[in-house]
This record gives structure tokens, C-alpha cells and sequence, in this order.
């Protein structure tokens, strides 16, 4: 399976490991990535902020370099980035009038026809061959934390029940993992506020993992690097004068590329904040051996 693949800004910085494993994955998986030549930034939400003609222009100028590259399908792993690709190519069929304007910025014919992908759905279409392949992570409890982009609006993402998703789940099921049931998969983490509004982060964020760690998960799987960076980064922050959380933050990739019996260090698990050192130690422990019934 061959996929156009932007990466944007955050996959080439700060969510190294998030493309570090998503490549790694890949490989076992058949899929060939090829990277959109000389992509720029989505906009994200800065960009829609500040001028909504500009942060559609932005994102349908890597669609048309994707259609220029002859890719019909582009996935961008980043939920971000997902929703301005997914956003653009929505209102570029939908409203005539913006699309005119946009058009003549691109400098190059665009005839919007690259379908826009996100990683969890890609991985849901292989759970099959991961599971097929994969060492069961039998006993390993985590939580499904989808954030807001991945599947809003239901309009734009079409993908995945907006209020009730499983996908993420189906593929945790395939590593042999176990998704606990929790309230707040879909909560907000902050977002953007990172910076501008720490306590509110860090309050939304010790909201979300706490209800995480109330129902049994030994770790936080996420598809966007902002809540990662937020649930990760911040841990710290929200454990100040409250009990400990220690909940490794996992990107799905990461995950799947344990239950392929990947090396740690080519998945990047190094790089996170809370150690998932004690995850992988539960993993490679051996499994209890049951004694033999004893007649009475």
C-alpha cells in the first residue's frame, strides 16, 4: 500500500517519536510512505484564527502538490493537521465563491481529488495485519484518549462516530491490549493554550488522567501531538501537591510497534517525559505459570 505522506511541522520537531515509530511500523505493515515534496505548515489553528481564507490556501496548497506528486491519497498523522488538510478539501467542494479565491494562490492547477487520511483510520484498515503479526500485549490495560479533532465535525472527518468511536479501540484490540472504559476520552486537553493559559491545561489535563488511572489504565494512547505534549509535558505540573500520576503517553504507532516487538529505541520511546520504561518492563516480564490442580 503506497500513501502520500505529510508530515507537518510537529513529526519533524517536537513529536519526533511519533514519526520515528510511524515509520518504523510501516515497514512490517507493507505500507509505503512518500513524503509530499516540499510541503509547508497547515496553518493550524493560528492560521484559522487569524485569516480563515489564508489557513484554507495554506492546506489546499499540500493537497495540490500532492495531486502535482500523482498521490490520491495523503495521510497526515497529526490531528491537526488532519482536520486543516480534511477542512480545506471540504470547502473547497462546498463553497464555490472561497474556492475562486483560492485558487489563484496555489500557482498550479488543483483539481481537489487527494482524499485526506488520519493514522488511526489507517490503522484500523490493518488491524487485521497487525494482529496477525503481532506479539499479544496480553494484561496491558490503556486508555483511548481521541481529544477533539480526530473525529470533529463529523462533516469535515468523516470518520468514526463523533460521540461514541471505537476505532482507536479496535486497534489497541489488535496489539492484544486491553482498552479500559472512561469518561473523558473525548475532553478537551487545552490545546493550543499551552503557553498562554498553563493552569488551564494543566487543570483540564489532571482532569483527564485522573479519570484514566481511576479505570485501570497503565497508560494514555493518543494520535496528536498536542495532547501528547500536553498529557506528557505537563504530568509533572499536575501531580504539584496532589498524589502521583505516572501515566506514560503513548502514540498509537508506538503502541502497535511494541506489539511488533520493535526496539524501543527506534520507536522513541526514550524521548517522553514519564517513562514508559515500567510499561515495557510489565511487557517483557513472563507471565505468571498456573500450578497444577491438587486433589483433595
Amino acid at each position: 500500500m503506497k500513501l502520500g505522506y505529510f508530515p507537518g511541522c510537529s513529526l519533524h520537531s517536537t513529536a519526533k517519536e511519533f514519526d520515528l515509530s510511524l515509520k518504523a511500523v510501516a515497514g512490517p505493515l507493507d505500507v509505503e510512505l512518500e513524503e509530499i515534496h516540499d510541503w509547508s505548515c497547515c496553518g493550524s489553528s493560528s492560521a484559522h484564527a487569524t485569516d480563515h481564507l489564508l489557513s484554507i490556501a495554506l492546506a489546499a496548497r499540500n493537497l495540490s502538490l500532492a495531486e502535482q506528486q500523482g498521490l490520491s491519497q495523503v495521510m497526515a498523522p497529526c490531528a491537526a493537521c488532519f482536520s486543516r488538510l480534511a477542512t480545506a478539501r471540504h470547502e473547497m467542494a462546498h463553497d464555490e465563491e472561497q474556492a475562486e479565491l483560492v485558487r489563484p494562490m496555489l500557482a498550479r492547477p488543483f483539481k481537489n481529488a487527494v482524499e485526506v487520511q488520519n493514522v488511526v483510520a489507517l490503522l484500523q484498515g490493518l488491524a487485521g495485519r497487525i494482529k496477525a503479526k503481532a506479539t499479544p500485549l496480553t494484561g496491558l490495560k490503556v486508555a483511548c484518549y481521541y481529544g477533539c479533532l480526530l473525529v470533529r465535525p463529523p462533516e469535515v472527518a468523516q470518520f468514526d462516530d463523533p460521540e461514541d468511536p471505537t476505532s482507536m479501540e479496535q486497534v489497541v484490540a489488535a496489539t492484544g491490549a486491553t482498552a479500559v472504559r472512561w469518561s473523558r476520552r473525548l475532553d478537551c486537553c487545552g490545546a493550543g493554550f499551552s503557553l498562554s493559559r498553563v493552569g488551564s491545561v494543566v487543570r483540564l489535563g489532571r482532569a483527564i488522567l485522573e479519570d484514566a488511572k481511576a479505570s485501570g489504565a497503565q497508560a494514555v494512547v493518543v494520535a496528536c501531538p498536542m495532547c501528547h505534549s500536553n498529557l506528557d509535558l505537563r504530568q509533572s505540573a499536575m501531580e504539584a501537591r496532589r498524589a502521583s500520576l505516572g501515566l506514560p503517553i503513548l502514540f498509537l504507532t508506538q503502541l502497535v510497534g511494541l506489539a511488533l516487538k520493535l526496539d524501543p529505541a527506534s520507536l522513541g520511546l526514550e524521548r517522553h517525559f514519564v517513562s514508559a520504561v515500567g510499561v515495557m518492563r510489565a511487557l517483557a516480564a513472563p507471565a505468571p505459570q498456573q500450578l497444577p490442580a491438587t486433589r483433595g
